[in-house]
């Protein structure tokens, strides 16, 4: 078997950790759009220090994350990291931090009307995770749900004073917000109830990578034989099904071939896609000849895949407490149970959850990151530098009533919608969609495991992954899946 040729696409953690465990038999090629490794995972310097344009945090740094324990195999981790309590907090995903909410009014809103809001939220999220596998659940979407649970303990909210309700709603509101960018919707209309609770947090209190999250793929790639990745190599056609042969070589033939959009062309035995559901939602009929069978195009079409996007701010001075790790926002006129506006223009900064404190500031200079999801998010990216730095300047100075707080000296943002080769940041499970679509796309091809060139195309990426989809650990994971499918098809002393 020593012969059989694999092609990745994509060298993002699922192509890279593919080609980990596979390296030792036939031939492995990785191939990147992009002019650097890591897909999803960009560390990028700005002011003085580092910062992350994608993955941010390790989410549940514990021993069940296998990002996690690669990271401390090649000590990339801070000490912090390493701390047994750490690896132990259950802290459902996103630990708070130790933060001020400013109100749209221009001042720090009461941390007991803020805490009071926050915790039936969470309350009420935590309820909506119960109706995995519930045959008639009370909603399609987790936001409907949300809403109608909001409205229904409206009446008793604040102990009946009308100003506080309006306060609590305008800060569920901003609660549903941060629920977007972490789920990477639009709206929580958008995503599932039922099969909502499936997505499963690891414990441990989240940590970042000191030298950059890009440290991890860059530690991977150094380790493939020279040669495996071929980067700026954008792929733009798969023929699949075929008897393909090399020049001049009448002896063999591959079932593949991977067409690049610079005219090179690559045959192999077995093709493992790692390309984001956002790219193939957007290019899955031209990018496979044959097409994908239709339970696979109807798995691609109804998957979620929405941006979450960063803008960072570099300040010459902070104008936050030495402690503030997270500025909120709340704008105080919104509420739940009200439309948001369509007007994109008018509007879009009102989207943004707020900003974290980039740590230490020795480190990184005075560096804010604001997080932005959705619509809003993709329109912030059609707009200049200069208009978001300006935006943000207005924000900042409408929330902490300042107008002669200093504008940033800098500005450098996330893009992800349009990124031709991502078009958005991570899946989620949308309504109309289930698990069961996650392990549709799975599936390798040719379906019939009679064929008698069986996986021929297999598939992997955050996307793919019915547990830890949206993660770097589920994008992982999925890369290790299927070079263990492989490792098993070729036999014993495969991927040795």
């Amino acid at each position: 078997m020593e012969g059989r040729r694999v092609v990745a696409v994509g060298a993002g953690l699922a192509g890279l950790g593919a080609a980990q465990r596979l390296r030792g038999h036939g031939s492995l090629r990785l191939l990147e759009a992009a002019a650097r490794p890591g897909g999803r995972v960009h560390t990028r310097p700005f002011a003085s220090g580092l910062v992350e344009m994608g993955a941010h945090w390790i989410h549940g740094p514990s021993p069940e994350n296998p990002v996690f324990r690669l990271a401390t195999r090649y000590g990339l981790l801070g000490p912090e990291a390493a701390r047994e309590e750490n690896q132990r907090a259950e802290a459902g995903g996103h630990p708070p931090l130790p933060s001020v909410t400013y109100g749209s009014s221009g001042r720090a809103l009461s941390r007991q009307a803020v805490s009071e809001a926050r915790d039936l939220f969470d309350a009420l999220l935590a309820s909506a995770r119960a109706f995995r596998g519930a045959k008639d659940p009370p909603a399609p979407s987790v936001g409907q749900y949300l809403r109608a649970e909001i409205a229904r303990r409206v009446p008793t909210l604040a102990g009946g004073d009308e100003d506080d309700r309006r306060l609590q709603l305008a800060i569920l509101a901003a609660c549903l917000k941060l629920e977007c960018c972490i789920s990477g919707t639009h709206s929580m209309d958008l995503v599932a109830l039922e099969p909502f609770g499936e997505y499963v947090s690891l414990p441990g209190l989240d940590c970042t990578f000191p030298g950059g999250y890009s440290s991890l793929p860059d530690h991977i790639l150094s380790a493939l034989p020279e040669g495996t990745v071929l980067l700026s190599k954008p792929v733009r056609t798969i023929r699949w099904r075929g008897s393909f042969r090399e020049e001049g070589d009448e002896t063999q033939d591959f079932p593949v071939r991977v067409e690049c959009e610079d005219g090179d062309a690559f045959l192999a035995d077995h093709v493992i896609i790692t390309v984001p559901l956002g790219f193939l939602k957007e290019r899955h009929q031209d990018f496979f000849e044959p097409p994908l069978p239709e339970r696979k195009a109807e798995a691609i079409r109804r998957l979620g895949f929405g941006t979450n996007n960063k803008i960072f701010l570099e300040f010459e001075q902070p104008f936050w407490e030495p402690q503030q790790q997270l500025l909120e926002a709340v704008w105080e006129d919104e509420s739940p149970l009200k439309e948001p506006s369509a007007d994109l223009e008018a509007n879009w900064f009102k989207k943004l959850i707020g900003f974290v404190v980039l740590q230490p500031p020795e480190q990184h200079g005075h560096v804010l990151c604001g997080f932005i999801s959705g619509k809003e998010s993709e329109y912030m990216e059609t707009l200049s530098d200069a208009v978001v730095l300006g935006t943000m300047t207005h924000v900042l100075r409408t929330l902490t009533g300042n107008p002669d707080l200093p504008a940033p000296r800098s500005v450098l943002r996330s893009r992800w919608h349009s990124a031709p080769y991502t078009r958005g940041s991570y899946s989620y499970v949308a309504v109309g969609s289930s698990g069961d679509d996650i392990d549709v796309l799975a599936q390798p091809l040719p379906e019939d495991p009679e064929d008698l060139r069986p996986l021929q195309l297999l598939f992997a990426g955050e996307a793919t992954h019915r547990t830890f989809y949206s993660t770097t650990h589920g994008a992982l994971l999925s890369g290790w899946r299927e070079a263990e499918r492989l490792n098993q098809l070729f036999g014993p002393g495969a991927g040795k």
